[in-house]
């Protein structure tokens, strides 16, 4: 185990010998981590997966640095169909140790396979399909997609779930059953798939229970049978002896209950009856107290709320009274405004307002206030798809002419007003990287992952973020 601090191996004292910071805490901080990650190998290597995904995670919550946990837990997800998650894990491993880390390998594995990567992209894009169907109450070509799914990935867990969920509503308890042996069989301890599991063999259950009710044997040692003419006469073995035994134990057992009920109904009705009385003359007293604690509670919150609003007027009176910021900021977005109302269609000039506006947000941007905010956001719901547009093409003119220094200001802006312009958000990654600001772009491929995911630019990102660790 090395320090925290300084990077000094740690003995057995609870403090460095290198740099003398205390590591009691942190000792045991990697301990749990470590006992997690034992215990999530354990629960994977018998098929526990959704337990050791459980642990692992458990692990990687108090050391985030933990790369072994982080590489068992993509190969968990993989072994699992969710290739995805797999890949975030080992790229994220593969971010905090660039070098000599087995996350290389498993990337490399799904990358340099072209076929394997078509293959997910397909079996990702027909699984939400499949969802889409369910949505619509098509379960029929729900099911079918499913089962094109399960033929490239047969180990997709969800997958199976949703198909069993499927017939389960149709009623089909085999086929229902099928799956879940086969979820069972890749992961033993998914909740979900006891869960279905234990509702299907509750619909099953009769049919089996009615083949192996057992018969009851008549009691042919109990009675005597004899031929009268035509009839069989049946009469049990000594009938009266037995009636006599039998009334004299009901007297007994009548006895014995009848002193039962005096001892554990009658008596404990009437201690129940007298404590209710106390609890009773307790509760008004109660009640009582608490009217007057709940009014002294209402006229404390009425204080508070008082005092919080003086506080807001207040604050709002100083930035109306100090400032000419506001008052300049306000008037550059009168000018974009006024620009709108006499030409909608001048974008460029609409354009040069909102940019001189910009500089001006960030150097005065505490100085906003709410009336200015709210007349920004109505005007940009008229004006921001245009300016959108106007910025995305502007941008993407500079960056097909490699003049990645002036796309970058105007793919920013693109984005920014239209937050779902992905590929202007790519295009803005790749312009940062082109420069040679590697940090930006690395924040710009991480938002695109986090922003877009599932997707083909997403893709890209994590390769190109892969790239930039390798090189670094």
């Amino acid at each position: 185990m090395i320090c925290y601090n300084c990077g000094c191996r740690l003995s057995e004292h609870d403090f460095c010998t290198g740099c003398g910071a205390d590591v009691s805490l942190y000792k045991k901080v990697m301990f749990l981590s470590n006992r997690f990650y034992n215990d999530g190998l354990e629960k994977a290597t018998v098929r526990d997966l959704s337990g050791a995904i459980v642990s692992l995670r458990q692990s990687i919550k108090f050391n985030k640095n933990n790369i072994d946990a982080r590489n068992l837990l993509g190969l968990i997800y993989f072994e699992t169909g969710e290739v995805v998650s797999a890949l975030r894990e080992w790229v994220i491993s593969k971010n905090l140790r660039p070098k000599k880390n087995i996350a290389d390998d498993y990337i490399d594995m799904i990358q340099n396979n072209q076929a394997r990567l078509d293959g997910i992209n397909q079996t990702i894009k027909k699984y939400n399909q499949a969802l889409l169907y369910c949505y619509q109450d098509s379960q029929d070509l729900a099911i079918i997609q499913l089962k094109k799914v399960l033929s490239n990935n047969p180990k997709y867990v969800r997958a199976h779930q949703l198909l069993a969920l499927l017939y389960i509503n149709a009623e089909e308890w085999e086929k229902a059953k099928r799956e879940l042996v086969k979820c069972s069989q890749i992961d033993t301890g998914n909740t979900t798939t006891l869960l279905y599991l234990r509702e299907v063999d509750h619909m099953l259950m009769p049919e089996e229970a009615a083949k192996n009710v057992p018969r009851k044997k008549a009691p042919s040692d109990e009675i005597i049978r004899y031929q009268s003419g035509n009839e069989t006469i049946i009469q049990p073995v000594n009938d009266s002896e037995k009636k006599g035994v039998s009334v004299l134990l009901n007297l007994g057992i009548g006895l014995v209950i009848g002193i039962a009920i005096a001892c554990f109904l009658i008596l404990p009705a009437r201690i129940q009856s007298a404590k209710a009385d106390i609890n009773s003359e307790l509760r008004v007293v109660s009640e009582q107290s608490d009217a007057k604690t709940a009014t002294i509670d209402e006229q404390e919150q009425k204080i508070q709320s008082l005092t919080d609003e003086n506080q807001r007027l207040s604050e709002e009176l100083q930035v109306l009274q100090g400032t000419d910021g506001a008052l300049q900021a306000t008037d550059g977005l009168m000018m974009a405004v006024n620009a709108y109302l006499e030409n909608p269609e001048d974008i460029e000039t609409i354009a040069g307002y909102m940019e001189a506006l910009e500089v001006e947000e960030g150097a005065e941007e505490e100085k906003r206030t709410d009336s200015f905010e709210t007349l920004r956001t109505g005007f940009l719901a008229l004006v921001g798809e245009q300016l959108a547009d106007y910025y995305d093409k502007l941008g993407d003119d500079s960056y097909r002419a490699e003049n990645y220094e002036e796309a970058i200001p105007n793919l920013r802006r693109a984005y920014e007003y239209d937050n779902t312009n992905e590929d202007a958000l790519f295009y803005l990654g790749n312009s940062y990287r082109e420069t040679g600001d590697t940090d930006k772009a690395k924040e710009i491929y991480a938002q695109i992952m986090d922003n877009f995911p599932d997707t083909d630019k997403a893709g890209k990102a994590e390769t190109y973020l892969a790239e930039i660790n390798n090189e670094n």
